[in-house]
């Protein structure tokens, strides 16, 4: 089905969200402050999480258990599932495509070209799978590796052969956690240290505030808020906009069934000049008065500046 872009709704959306950086900077916590989040350990992490972050959580051995464990009734309480990590989540799927089809591994046990298909393809069944039938966030949390690029050392995301750059595809957002002095922050913008994604307003590079004693846990939590809060607003302005141009339709679609004649055209044509267009108003308008001119057998003659009859 066809849709209009002005036809969404203000509700607020789900987020995809991609966190990488260095072991041990703190993202696995900065992960389970967003909205009610479910861990998904696959690198059997928690134990290095602060008792008082910690939320509930899955273990998987196998991606199957992942598959089993993300179901509907499952995870009915929670409006976040994190991946922590992507890369062990990764290679999850990898043993499990081996394991379904023999192809899809080498003889050292890496997998194959088609193998590699078959991991990009499930990843993103995946995502959109928690995303659009759970209707849940989605944070998937990356180790960060360093690359030298000639003089140039430059942060990636620590993920199994050719999937690396398939896993930014269905994100929303990406940030890159990293200390700047003496200041935990997270990257939104692509630089050139690190690759980042940043859309409605979140972008540049962020401070993440120390958590004292007493303090939520809360940092994504607020962000998530504030993508949201300005999705209303461009769907609020939106809907504003979509109200101008129907009433500056309605005016100039009174002013185009008034033609009758050359006469009444010349009139048309003076008050369709005086309109205020919104939007694809002014395209949409004068189309609609050149097919009524066309309709009736008129033309406009350029030499005495008036409709007549053809």
């Amino acid at each position: 089905m066809i849709r209009n872009p002005n036809d969404r709704n203000s509700t607020d959306k789900k987020i995809r969200f991609l966190l990488a950086g260095y072991p041990g900077i703190g993202k696995s916590t900065l992960a389970l402050s967003a909205p009610k989040p479910l861990l998904v350990d696959v690198d059997h992490g928690i134990d290095r999480i602060e008792p008082i972050h910690r939320t509930p959580y899955i273990q998987p051995e196998s991606y199957t258990e992942v598959l089993d464990d993300l179901v509907h009734d499952n995870v009915r309480d929670f409006e976040t599932i994190v991946f922590d990590t992507g890369g062990k989540l990764v290679s999850l799927i990898g043993f499990w495509a081996i394991k379904n089809n023999p192809k899809c591994g080498q003889s050292d046990g890496s997998l194959s070209l088609k193998g590699y298909g078959v991991v990009k393809r499930e990843f993103a069944r995946l995502m959109d799978y928690c995303y659009y039938e759970l209707n849940k966030n989605v944070i998937v949390v990356f180790h960060a590796t360093e690359e030298k690029d000639g003089e140039e050392t430059r942060l990636r995301i620590k993920v199994e052969g050719g999937t690396r750059n398939d896993v930014w595809e269905p994100m929303d957002l990406g940030g890159f956690v990293e200390m700047r002095g003496n200041n935990r922050t997270i990257g939104f913008s692509n630089c050139e240290r690190y690759f980042a994604k940043g859309t409605r307003g979140i972008n540049g590079v962020w401070k993440i505030p120390t958590i004292s004693a007493g303090q939520s846990n809360n940092f994504l939590t607020l962000l998530f808020e504030e993508y949201n809060k300005k999705n209303r607003a461009e769907v609020d302005e939106a809907e504003a906009k979509k109200k101008e141009y129907d009433d500056v339709m309605e005016k100039a679609r009174k002013i185009i069934d008034s033609v009758t004649d050359a006469d009444t055209a010349m009139i048309a044509s003076e008050q369709m000049k005086r309109l205020e267009h919104v939007l694809t108003s002014g395209q949409e308008s004068r189309q609609e008065f050149a097919d009524r001119i066309k309709e009736l057998g008129l033309k406009y003659n350029s030499e005495t500046k008036r409709y007549e009859a053809k």
